[in-house]
């Protein structure tokens, strides 16, 4: 991983974030962070939350922050906010949806039986399409082996597993958080991702991140990624001085040349 300082800035015209402990910093989000997501955007960038948080955060998020766009719960579907009102474009129908909700709640139970310490999320009742497994956020802190072994009892249960920074996230699919910006690049933007990859910035800190890691040429990992980094399929490209929300005003100042 490169310092920060040798991502070429000239080009960028949109910048893609991950949430937790990316832009928040111990679960908050700071003025600091908030106001570079304010900055970018009024200088012309295209800014786009991509992250695990549930559908009741991203409408929010969507109506709320100064933000074009959001990709929620590891690719399930985007949000935007355009004439004043809010977009929503779900990978699966609400029928489907619904199908699947039924058996997550049977995997969860299992999952809660099996490693101690463990719970679900506090935001699963605002998740549509996902599963939340707990393990470091509103619980004592677990190592990461049981976050992996949480992981490992989704997939052998059928679903998608991927380690994020406070949860481990489990669906029914093969989507993830890259698949499902490509539909928002292509269909809200009109942009190939392909072709627009080095027009791009993706900052992020974990796991869960690895595909738009690996994706873009311009990936960024704050400076906590370093705790993941014997997990990470794929690691970013360039990585910031400072964690967390400060790690991303630091990715800010530096593609607004500051």
């Amino acid at each position: 991983m490169k310092p920060l300082a040798e991502l070429d800035r000239r080009g960028v015209r949109t910048v893609l974030v991950d949430i937790d402990e990316t832009l928040t910093t111990a679960g908050k989000l700071t003025a600091q962070a908030y106001g570079a997501l304010e900055r970018l955007q009024r200088a012309g960038l295209r800014v786009v939350p991509v992250t695990g948080r549930p559908a009741g955060w991203c409408d929010h998020i969507a109506r709320m922050w100064p933000v074009d766009a959001v990709v929620g719960e590891n690719g399930a579907f985007y949000f935007l906010c355009s004439d004043n009102r809010l977009h929503k474009r779900f990978q699966d129908n609400m029928e489907s949806r619904a199908e699947k909700r039924s058996r997550l709640d049977a995997i969860a139970a299992q999952i809660l039986a099996a490693v101690p310490g463990c719970a679900l999320a506090s935001d699963q009742p605002y998740r549509e399409t996902d599963l939340a497994i707990d393990y470091c956020e509103d619980v004592p802190p677990l190592p990461l082996e049981a976050a992996q072994r949480i992981a490992e009892l989704m997939r052998q249960a059928g679903l998608t597993a991927k380690v994020s920074s406070i949860h481990v996230n489990g669906w029914f699919g093969d989507y993830d958080k890259l698949a499902m910006t490509r539909q928002l690049f292509a269909e809200r933007f009109r942009l190939d991702l392909d072709e627009a990859n080095s027009d791009i910035v993706f900052a992020g800190d974990s796991p869960n991140d690895s595909p738009m890691f690996a994706f873009f040429r311009n990936s960024v990992g704050v400076a906590n990624v370093r705790r993941f980094e014997h997990l990470l399929a794929a690691k970013p490209k360039y990585v910031t001085r400072a964690a967390s929300g400060a790690g991303f005003a630091e990715l800010a100042e530096h593609l607004l040349g500051r």
